[in-house]
Parts: structure tokens; sequence; C-alpha cells
């Protein structure tokens, strides 16, 4: 017997009551019977010499926990017992894994909900241009000097493309985007594109609009626009499609560089306690190159992606055939739609005029959508009755509208089946379109870490109302509606328990509390990127709870996240990632 012991410090166990009627009736109804004793009647005596064993006092099931398991049994990849440490006994064998957790905890793997997988990977080589927390650009001048510096430390030749990601213009110093003739000051011996934060706005210098023919004359594309000096030449910001003008750095990365870099963001997701991924918004040529790259050599955690539907034909979106189940640690789990833009970027279309809208903008300012809205209406429909899984990228209220004006339109034709359709982000869903939501069965899957990130610039683009019902998770679970929530990883980190942290605590960067009312407890949050995440993704039956039957995915944490003060929720650190009952991340 290999045994492993962690935390040895004492501790103890808090009682307390599963947190939602509707958790608890997802869980139940989802997952069957869960083996609380094992012993010769219930089966569990038939698994002889079970692989793992883990047993300790701050087990966190995710299902009901009125039963409190002190152990959990996994042979292969699926749990095959969970009981008392006395009950499992009989399934440790000289070769079994015995992990005596004392003060740490285990959960479920976590799940991630929405994020981006391959451009995660592919911003590792970007210039990394992040305010703090995460990066070191607190103004234009720091941006330049990065710039400048990466330049001359990678010795770049002269005319190649200069790529940067992460800058935030709501926490510069100047509280606004960089322009051309900020990037000419780092080079304009070099064409030079950077990224905002959200991923729905990119600046080039000059070299880089020359090279790519924008000037003057150039209209704005559909669904984006091209921002202007006085004199109409661009000032070097793309707005939305327009990002599309600009040289796209994704084509000076080789493919074997690519394949390096999201074999390197799988441990990058391990490291967070997250074993399944999503890959979101890609084109169905990428998704046969992942299939292929899965198929030559499995990947170790789970990945869903969604493919995107914006650029499809009918034809191209008929042809779409989704993966039932992962093969080599992938699948084609459905589309995904993109209505609008970013918050923090200021393009989420509204029913309402922004507060204070982006430079230049009228008092009416609204933003706009992003797609045609009578394509999105004629193609939802067919999509919903053909079973077709749906994420649809919805910030601003009237692109919750829309989005929820598609799948009435499916309802008016047939009555909706079991279909699941997401509100990825629903930052600015008003209570009234929480109600529809319920009604026409669409989860909501909110940016829960808006109030901290970017909460204090909120309350200036939508005033103190608004902001302050960002990411309504408490408004949404009174109403029984399912919900998850995530990172959308690489604008932030697939950090998950910063992630519950913020949907817990909801306080800004400058410690203003966005919303009290919307809080959730630490077991609301912990479900939203657990079981909630499971269903969201019909999983339900295989994810998301530690019972029996279901996948060895796992996560331990140094603390048990119930037993901390709110504060500490963040730093608690992964010990441990298990998927499939193979660890995948250790820090022991």
């Amino acid at each position: 017997m290999r045994q492993t012991v962690f935390g040895q410090r004492g501790g103890f166990s808090l009682g307390w009551k599963f947190y939602s009627s509707l958790a608890l009736t997802l869980s139940l109804a989802a997952c069957g019977d869960t083996t609380v004793e094992s012993s010769p009647s219930d089966g569990a005596s038939s698994v002889a010499g079970a692989d793992l064993v883990f047993i300790g006092d701050h087990i966190l099931t995710m299902a009901d926990e009125a039963l409190a398991p002190t152990a959990v049994a996994v042979t292969g990849e699926r749990i095959v017992a969970t009981g008392s440490e006395e009950s499992l006994a009989g399934l440790i064998g000289p070769d079994t894994r015995v992990v005596r957790l004392g003060e740490n905890a285990l959960l479920p793997g976590f799940i991630d909900a929405h994020g981006h997988f391959s451009s995660l990977a592919r911003t590792t080589d970007l210039i990394d241009l992040s305010s703090p927390p995460i990066g070191g650009a607190e103004s234009i001048d720091d941006i330049v000097r990065i710039l400048r510096l990466a330049i001359e430390q990678q010795s770049i030749p002269a005319g190649e493309l200069v790529s940067g990601f992460g800058y935030d213009d709501s926490l510069l110093a100047e509280g606004r985007h960089p322009t051309r003739a900020d990037l000419d000051l780092a080079s304009t011996q070099h064409p030079i594109v950077i990224r905002h934060v959200s991923g729905h706005l990119s600046v080039g210098n000059s070299l880089a609009l020359a090279r790519a023919g924008i000037n003057a004359q150039s209209p704005d594309p559909a669904g984006g626009i091209v921002r202007r000096l006085a004199n109409g030449e661009p000032d070097g910001v793309m707005e939305e499609t327009a990002m599309g003008l600009l040289p796209d750095p994704i084509a000076t990365l080789s493919l074997e560089r690519f394949a390096e870099l999201r074999r390197q963001a799988i441990d990058v997701y391990a490291g967070y306690g997250i074993t399944t991924i999503q890959d979101s918004n890609l084109p169905m040529e990428y998704i046969a190159l992942l299939r292929q790259e899965a198929a030559t050599e499995p990947y170790p955690i789970d990945i869903v992606a969604y493919a995107m539907a914006n650029a499809m034909s009918d034809e191209q979106l008929d042809a779409v055939s989704l993966d039932r189940e992962y093969t080599n640690g992938f699948k084609l789990g459905g589309i995904k739609f993109t209505l609008d833009g970013s918050p923090q970027g200021r393009t989420a279309w509204l029913s309402q005029p922004y507060a204070e809208g982006p430079p230049g903008a009228a008092a009416d300012y609204v933003a706009y959508p992003s797609y045609e809205p009578q394509e999105y209406l004629r193609r939802m429909p067919a999509l919903i009755q053909r079973g077709v899984p749906a994420l649809v990228h919805v910030n601003g209220d009237a692109a919750i509208d829309l989005m929820l004006d598609g799948l009435a339109a499916a309802a008016e034709l047939a009555p909706l089946p079991d279909h699941r359709s997401v509100a990825i982000h629903a930052q600015l869903a008003r209570a009234d379109q929480l109600d529809r939501m319920a009604e026409l069965g669409v989860l909501p899957s909110f940016y829960a870490v808006h109030p901290y990130f970017w909460g204090d610039w909120h309350r200036l683009s939508f005033g103190e109302a608004r902001a302050s019902f960002i990411s309504p998770l408490r408004a949404t679970l009174d109403r029984g509606i399912p919900l998850t929530i995530h990172n959308d990883a690489p604008v932030v980190p697939p950090d998950i328990l910063r992630l519950v942290s913020i949907a817990v605590n909801r306080e800004t960067r400058s410690g203003f509390v966005l919303g009290p009312d919307q809080r959730v407890t630490v077991m609301e949050a912990l479900h939203a990127v657990t079981l909630g995440a499971a269903y969201q993704y019909f999983e339900e039956d295989e994810k998301g709870s530690i019972e029996v039957g279901k996948r060895a995915d796992f996560v331990v944490l140094a603390q048990d996240p119930r037993t901390v003060s709110s504060d500490e929720l963040a730093d608690i650190a992964i010990v441990e990632t298990l998927s499939r009952g193979a660890t995948v991340f250790s820090d022991r």
C-alpha cells in the first residue's frame, strides 16, 4: 500500500446544509444513488484492490452532503465506492495508493464553463501588456517601454510583426486606449498590433495600418468600428470585427510551436484544478486539427470545443456533426454565436445609453450588435430543433433580448427540447430577462470576475444601479435558474478559486462592494464550477460530483473552502489535480 498524508495540522469540520433546493434536485435527479457505506451487500466488495483511496473529513461531494463520506475509492477512471474508512478498508490492497487528506479538502475537478483554451495557448508567446495584479503595465508609457524592451531583448528584425496582449484602458493612468501615435513611439520599423484584455479591440501602429491598407477611405466593417482622428484617418483602435483588418499574430506562429503551447496550456489549467476545459469560437478546420492532435497523443484533460457560427454558411452549420462522447479527451460540443461586444471595452450593446461611453460618443450611445440580428433570429430556431447546443455571447441587455427572442421564435414553432442554451457572460441582464431565461430554459454563464477586475470602471460606464446588478447571481438562483460562472481565459487567467472568491465577495479593486445583494455562498459558487457546469455540458451523469460510477476527476485543496474566511478563498493552494484517476498536477 502506497500512502500519501496531507496537511497534518489538526482542524475541524463544519456542519452545513446543502445550499439550494435547485442544486439538490439537480444532483439527486441527475446522479442517482450513492454508495454511502461499502459492504458486501452494496457491491463495493466486488471491486477488489482499488487503485486509489482518499480518506479525510473534508470531502465535498457537491451532491447530498448530508451523507458526508470520509473515504472515496477509485479504480481506473471511475469512482467505485464512497463511505467511511472502515467500510472501504476491504478495497485497500498492496498496490492501492492511499491519500490521507488531513486538513486538505477533496472536491470534484473544476469545470471551465467558458473560455478560449487555444487563445490562452497562443498568447503565451505574445508580449504581456496586462495591468496588475496580472502584469505590470500601469500607463501607456509602460506599454511603450515593454514593447521596446521586447523588441530589443528578442532581437526582432525590422519589418517583423510585434504582437502584444492584455492592455486595459480602464486601468491605465491615462484612462484611454493607446493609439497609433503611442505605438509609433515603441517602433516605426516594426508593424505593431496589440489586443485589448477583453479580446474585443485591437490597436495598430502606423506601419501596421499602412501594411493593412487601412486609411481615411476604409469603411467600417459590419459589426465593427474603425476609430478615427478628426481628419478621418484611423487612430489605430479597431473595435470588434474591425480587428480583422489588422495583421493576425497567429499567422506567424508555426504549427509545431502552437502544438507545444497547447500542451503547456493544459498544464496551466491543471494547475488551477481544472479537469474539463472549454475552447470556444473555433473554425471547423481548426477543430479538425485538434481532433487529429488528440488522436496522435490523447489529451490528459477533457477539452470541449464550440464552433464559430457567425461566419458559417447555412450549409456549413447544417453539416456540423457533434460528438456525444469524448474521444482521446476531445469533443465538439456545439456552436457559438457572438451578438455584441465587451462591457469593459464599452462595446456591449445596451437598450439604454451608457452613463459614460467611449471618447467622442454621443449622449445616446448604446453600442451596436456585432452580428446581424435578423440572421441570428432566422438561424437559431432550426439549431434548437436539431438539438445543437448553442453558446451565445451576450453582454449588454439589448444583446440578451436578441438571444431570448431567438429562443422565443423557436418555441413558437414547436415545444422547446432540453436545449440548455447558454447566455455567455450575461453581464447586464435585467431582472425581467432572468424571468424570460427561466421560462425559455436558458442557462446564464456569468462572467463573475467582473466586479473585482472592472467593477469600478462599470460604475462609470453604466451608473450605480446597472453596475450593482452586474452578474446577478443571487437574483438568478432565487428564481431557481441553473447557472455557471467563468473566467473567460485568457482575458483573465483560469483561476477558479479567485473566481469563486469574487462571486462570494464582489469587492472591486478599490474595496467597494458592488451589489452586495448579489453575493452568493461559498457552496453556491463551488456548485457553479462543478456540478452546475457539468449540467451546462449535459455531463451531470459523468462529472461534477463525487459519486459512485462517475469519472474520477478531483482537485485536492490545501484547505476546506467552507472553513476559511471569505477573504482567504482566492489564496487556497491547489495541492493535486486528477483527471480520470491520474494525477495531472501535483504540488506536493
